[in-house]
């Protein structure tokens, strides 16, 4: 399956000169979703995970589907304000400006083997602090795993000591 046939660019969203990678289409493509979700899950469970993390809103999207398919846990990173018990926090640069992350404080411990999922590997940024949070807890990161890669923009190198699986990768410039 041609899973880039499901990914619609949106030129100047959120922001001029940005082109959006809309994986809506995915979504709603009981196939294609479907497809994405057997190729993630079947590089976490190679990876040997216990838990998959994913970074709000959109790796929720393919992470939780994933966490089900493998009867495995799932860890939200999200935003501050938007987890109700104790968290840690990294901060980080993503693609047009700065942000935090934030992960329940009793979320992983050591011994926890975690592959990370989002939508997309930019900068590398939303990644590296979904890592970063794991291993600060303990846990250890046995694979990074996003749908698209957008080329030339670094990313690959931020996460470069980690297990990596991409379903596609994109060189239309940001």
């Amino acid at each position: 399956m041609n899973i880039k046939d499901y990914i619609y660019d949106i030129p100047n969203f959120p922001k001029p000169g940005i082109v959006f990678k809309d994986i809506t289409p995915i979504c709603n493509n009981g196939e294609a979703f479907k497809y994405v979700t057997k190729e993630l899950a079947k590089f976490a469970k190679e990876s040997g995970a216990t838990h998959i993390v994913s970074p709000e809103s959109r790796g929720f999207i393919f992470g939780c589907p994933v966490s089900t398919e493998l009867g495995i846990g799932f860890v939200p990173v999200r935003k501050p304000g938007k987890l109700p018990r104790e968290v840690i926090t990294e901060e980080y640069e993503l693609e047009y400006g700065k942000n935090t992350m934030c992960m329940h404080a009793d979320a992983l411990k050591k011994g926890d083997k975690v592959v990370v999922i989002d939508d997309l590997l930019a900068t590398g940024g939303t990644l590296k602090a979904a890592i970063n949070l794991a291993e600060r807890l303990g846990a250890e990161v046995v694979g990074v795993a996003c749908v698209i890669e957008l080329l030339g923009l670094g990313g690959k190198e931020v996460i470069k000591n980690y297990n990596y699986k991409c379903l596609v990768e994109d060189t239309e410039e940001l």
